[in-house]
C-alpha cells in the first residue's frame, strides 16, 4: 500500500486523525526563519532607501539646471504671498473663480431663460414674462 500511495502515508495519517511526528527542532527552524525574513526586509528597506536617495539627486540636479522649486518650496511660497496680501484686509481673499462661473454672468443666465421660454407655448410664455 505504501508504494501505492508513494510518500502520501505521513499525510494519510494526519487526516485519519493519527498523531503528528513532532521534529524536535522545529521551533529552532522557525525563528530562525523568522529572523531570516527579518534580515531579508531590512536588507529590502535599506536598497530602496539608497535608490530613492540617488533618485532625488537625480531630481535636485535637474531641478538646479532648469531653476525648478521642488513642490513644498512652491506650496510654502504661494501660502506666504497669500499672507502678505491680506495682512490689511479684515476677510481672506477671494480664490479665483473661473469665466463662466462667477456671479456676473447675470446675462447669460437671462439669455438661457430666454431660449427656454422660446420652446414653451404662448400661455406659458405670458405667464413667465409676468
Amino acid at each position: 500500500m505504501k508504494q501505492a500511495l508513494g510518500g502520501a502515508t505521513k499525510d494519510m495519517g494526519k487526516m485519519l486523525g493519527g498523531e503528528e511526528e513532532k521534529d524536535p527542532d522545529a521551533a529552532k527552524k522557525e525563528e530562525e526563519r523568522q529572523e531570516a525574513l527579518r534580515q531579508q526586509e531590512e536588507e529590502r528597506k535599506a536598497k530602496h532607501a539608497r535608490m530613492e536617495a540617488e533618485r532625488e539627486k537625480v531630481r535636485q540636479t535637474i531641478r538646479d539646471k532648469y531653476g525648478l522649486k521642488k513642490k513644498e518650496e512652491k506650496e510654502a511660497e504661494e501660502k506666504a504671498a497669500m499672507e502678505q496680501a491680506c495682512e490689511g484686509s479684515l476677510t481672506r481673499p477671494k480664490k479665483a473663480i473661473p469665466r463662466g462661473c462667477g456671479d456676473d454672468d447675470e446675462e447669460d443666465e437671462e439669455s438661457i431663460l430666454d431660449t427656454v421660454l422660446k420652446f414653451l407655448p404662448g400661455p406659458l410664455q405670458d405667464m413667465f414674462k409676468k
